[in-house]
């Protein structure tokens, strides 16, 4: 996984509530047997629909923060809406609420969820229409830094932000303690081999 770091990025605006993991990738397109390929059909439902979505338009290309609203991320618990956001290029998303699970999936794959007061989100909705609106996502400081030079901070579990910032997924960071699991490894067949010993010769 990749290392987070400090991202300054134009947003893309989705100002929307309620946003399920179906509408982020429909499950027809998840045929893919990895992670790759479903980025192409991101929010293909409302992209084939309204020809002026956000993620249909030039000026938000390259985006890589995305602002949403209340409960993003809710419905079934398909991982393959993370890999199509990242996929996309998206590596923090900024809103009011995520879905439980959902930010459980974002967190594993290296998707920033980042949540501020709701006055802060319908501004950061509002003044994101201009392509020129661009943000600054700090992970170890945990601030957003806006145009206007202010700073908002916000809260991030201890464990998956140090997995974020060190790159690393649940099983890159069991594998940090290598050193540790083999020490008690052989410390327990020890203790085995002793007690069946003893076991043998009372």
């Amino acid at each position: 996984m990749e290392k987070f770091k400090t991202i300054t990025s134009k947003v893309i605006p989705l100002p929307m509530k309620d946003v399920d993991t179906d509408l982020i990738i429909p499950a027809q397109f998840m045929t893919s047997i990895s992670r790759d390929g479903y980025a192409q059909n991101v929010f293909r439902r409302l992209r084939d629909k309204d020809p002026q979505f956000p993620f249909n338009l030039e000026k938000y290309k390259d985006a890589r923060i995305m602002a949403t609203d209340d409960n993003f991320g809710c419905g079934s618990s398909r991982e393959h809406a993370v890999w199509a956001l990242c996929g996309a290029g998206i590596r923090v998303i900024i809103g009011k609420s995520f879905a439980d699970i959902f930010s459980s999936n974002a967190a594993k794959n290296g998707l920033l969820l980042v949540i501020l007061p709701a006055m802060v989100v319908d501004r950061l909705l509002a003044d994101a229409k201009n392509e020129e609106y661009t943000v600054t996502v700090d992970l170890e400081k945990q601030l957003v830094t806006f145009p206007d030079g202010e700073s908002v901070a916000f809260a991030y579990e201890a464990f998956r932000r140090h997995c974020l910032l060190n790159g690393l997924d649940d099983i890159d960071y069991i594998r940090t303690f290598g050193d540790e699991i083999e020490q008690f490894r052989k410390k327990q067949e020890k203790e085995w081999a002793f007690s069946t010993l003893r076991a043998n010769h009372p």
